[in-house]
């Protein structure tokens, strides 16, 4: 790739926009738009908005050509590229993905400058970047996918396993700049030798929701068979290590959980399934039903360890609300899920969660003292073990056999 500096404005500043404004800011003029004042200050002055041990280091650490703005409009009408990294949350009630906010900027790029190649980069339904073509005759817009983890979306970025992008096939011009694009990935990743692929629009959209469903099926599996082991009296863990030698199986993503969470998979697994509407399916239907029986089942067995119903004046603990070691996320993690169903039950919840400043979350009292919460929960449960825990590991209810995320 010829060595110029594009100018690049990035809308959102989440892990993915953020992860990417870093990435693309060592070698180009990168502005990161966002309509949050707090997390645009903290940019600036070169600290991280979110739990990100890496972002955190290159902000501090390296020479970057990196500005935070309010003003989406200014920074729009100067790129060359305009990334959209906006939220794009699951709607239950319409089976969609909230893509308002992806719809904004698109129309807002093509007000001010019609020449910039607009990327979409938020997690859409498979076909809405054809239908965005067609509805704002926007001849520009393109989609590549984001395969990152929370609190690892630098790292990600930086050793990627792939860069994908899709555009329309038959359009020269643009395949020329998508194929741009996708060099100013490469041109600032650690990583050399990553496959890059380029495909049509949709078969892009399809690859990300295809392989987070994936993700949450493997996920599943293991919880299922781990609720298989736990019922039956059996070690999980010999079960899981004589699996995972065969090399088509391998030892990964098989560490048991209270189920999958996070920003992608949950949305992800019902926006793919929403798309199944009209098409025969079985499996997708089961990744997203074997979620909510995994945290019905998980429910169970605390209120028994409780000794409940036998025993009524139980309190339970909720260690941690976070779904992954090095990120604040909270947003549909399976621990809450879990929770709800022991509220269900009218038992007493509390939570410890030390990033939390309030002293309610979601109607459940939060304790920020980790010696009284200890003291007054009857069993405390963790989707993921810390050493905390050890002095009271008596007390504790845990599926995780290997200590590590996935």
């Amino acid at each position: 790739m010829e060595k110029q500096q594009y100018t690049i404005a990035i809308a959102g500043t989440g892990y993915v926009g953020l992860s990417n404004a870093i990435l693309l800011a060592q070698h180009n003029k990168v502005y990161a738009v966002d309509i949050m004042p707090e997390k645009v200050d903290m940019i600036n002055r070169k600290q991280s908005p979110i739990e990100d041990k890496e972002i955190q280091e290159y902000l501090k650490e390296k020479d970057l050509n990196l500005t935070a703005t309010l003003d989406g409009e200014a920074a729009y009408r100067e790129a060359d590229f305009v990334i959209v990294s906006t939220p794009t949350n699951y709607d239950e009630k319409t089976n969609y993905f909230d893509t308002s906010s992806v719809k904004q900027v698109i129309k807002k790029v093509m007000e001010v400058n019609d020449r910039a190649i607009i990327v979409i980069k938020s997690t859409i339904p498979v076909g809405f970047t054809k239908l965005m073509r067609e509805k704002y005759q926007c001849k520009n817009l393109i989609f590549s996918p984001e395969f990152l983890r929370e609190g690892k979306a630098l790292y990600d970025n930086l050793y990627p396993s792939r860069i994908v992008v899709g555009f329309p096939q038959e359009d020269e011009a643009l395949a020329q700049k998508a194929k741009t694009f996708a060099g100013l990935l490469a041109q600032g990743a650690i990583r050399k030798d990553m496959p890059i692929l380029f495909t049509d629009l949709t078969e892009a959209e399809a690859i990300k929701l295809f392989a987070n469903t994936y993700l949450a099926m493997r996920v599943s599996f293991f919880n299922e068979l781990d609720t298989y082991a736990e019922t039956k009296g059996l070690n999980a863990r010999q079960i899981i290590e004589g699996m995972s030698l065969d090399p088509r199986i391998g030892n990964y993503y098989n560490n048991p959980s209270f189920g999958y969470g996070g920003y992608c998979l949950p949305k992800d697994t019902k926006q793919l399934l929403a798309n199944f509407q009209d098409v025969p399916n079985d499996v997708i239907k089961a990744v997203v039903n074997s979620n909510q029986t995994r945290k019905a089942f998980i429910a169970d067995r605390v209120l028994k360890k409780a000794g409940f119903p036998q025993k009524q004046d139980v309190v339970i603990g909720i260690y941690r609300l976070t779904m992954k070691a090095n990120s604040d996320n909270f947003r549909a993690s399976s621990i809450q899920g879990v929770m709800r169903n022991i509220q269900n039950q009218g038992v007493e919840v509390i939570i410890y969660e030390p990033t939390l400043k309030e002293d309610v979350f979601s109607g459940v009292q939060v304790v920020h003292d980790f010696e009284e919460f200890v003291a007054a929960a009857d069993v405390i449960i963790a989707n993921r073990m810390d050493d905390k825990l050890e002095k009271v590991k008596d007390k504790v209810y845990t599926r995780d056999i290997y200590g590590k995320d996935s």
